[in-house]
């Protein structure tokens, strides 16, 4: 264990929708908490290229500029953000262990928001080609297919809008969906089934991607007659099926379902006293920037009246 050791109040892990403003209202409660960042500050909604449904921006806003705007607003209040990324912990006992890469936290009270990370299909194609046209971000790669014909697996919300998104670059978007309509909200699905860019695949499945040192076409797998076709000529494909949460770090000490989504009471409170848990590491049914800002909110609150009874 590292010598740098420091007894915290209020450790706040995962600098996403949720852990900042958790870090707010913490802060404006006067419990001076640490939110350390993790992996990616501002949480995977930095990569949504428009936020359309977030209230007060009519125009819609890009998810990074949202998440910049959050942490300006921590950074006024003089909260501390530190961007030190949890390598374990220990919550057998108070007070709680919480190691870093650049130190150590010690406290009575956690507020877990570690959000999700993209499922992955599983194909060994897909490992073997990852970042060499395999993306699960369309933010991030979309631009370097510029011209070219791209494929998106996956029939919600993520998925819609990253076609959406691709159809600004490439010249054609397939969307693999192993349904027959579409898990997302209608006014995506209307948006990209109009678009001339787009052709949906029903009732299909990507079986393999096609290449050897790059992504040079694709194996779809019809679910209804079984038959298989090749999709030549893709150059990309982006995989949007879905988010695990990011619970593996506390699956010794937690109660989690069989999602690994941790389990909460009505005011956050996880299976263990003093650690409380918001946003999409929790829930497993909303999965909005909004309903995270207000998970983060209430759990905050919570841990302040926490802290206090303690006192």
């Amino acid at each position: 264990m590292s010598d740098n050791i420091k007894e915290e109040k209020l450790v706040i892990v995962g600098g996403g929708p949720a852990g900042l403003t958790a870090g707010i209202y913490g802060t404006r409660a006067g419990l001076n908490p640490v939110v350390l960042m993790g992996p990616e500050p501002g949480g995977q909604i930095t990569t949504s290229p428009e936020i359309e449904n977030f209230p007060g921006f009519p125009e819609g806003i890009r998810g990074f500029d949202l998440m910049q705007r959050v942490i300006e607003q921590l950074e006024n209040l003089e909260g501390r953000m530190v961007y030190e990324l949890v390598r374990r912990v220990n919550l057998d006992k108070r007070p709680y262990i919480i190691e870093t890469d650049g130190g150590v936290y010690k406290t009575d009270t956690v507020i877990i928001a570690t959000g999700a990370s993209p499922r992955k299909l599983g194909l060994e194609s897909e490992k073997r080609l990852s970042g060499r046209g395999v993306s699960y971000c369309a933010t991030c790669d979309g631009a370097f297919f510029k011209g070219k014909d791209v494929a998106v697996v996956g029939g919600g919300d993520t998925a819609l809008e990253e076609a959406n998104y691709l159809t600004r670059f490439c010249s054609k978007v397939y969307i693999i969906h192993r349904r027959n309509k579409f898990r997302g909200t209608k006014i995506l699905a209307d948006r990209v089934i109009r678009n001339p860019k787009v052709e949906v695949i029903w009732d299909s499945e990507l079986e393999d991607i096609l290449g050897d040192e790059k992504v040079e076409g694709l194996i779809i797998r019809n679910n209804i007659n079984k038959e298989k076709r090749e999709l030549e000529g893709v150059s990309g494909v982006f995989i949007a099926i879905g988010h695990q949460p990011n619970s593996e770090l506390f699956r010794d000490y937690l109660e989690l379902d069989e999602q690994g989504y941790i389990v909460t009471d009505s005011r956050y409170m996880t299976s263990k006293e003093g650690v409380f848990a918001a946003g999409d590491v929790q829930d497993p049914f909303y999965r909005q920037v909004i309903t995270s800002a207000g998970a983060g909110a209430a759990a905050a609150i919570e841990a302040s009246k926490y802290i206090d009874n303690l006192n």
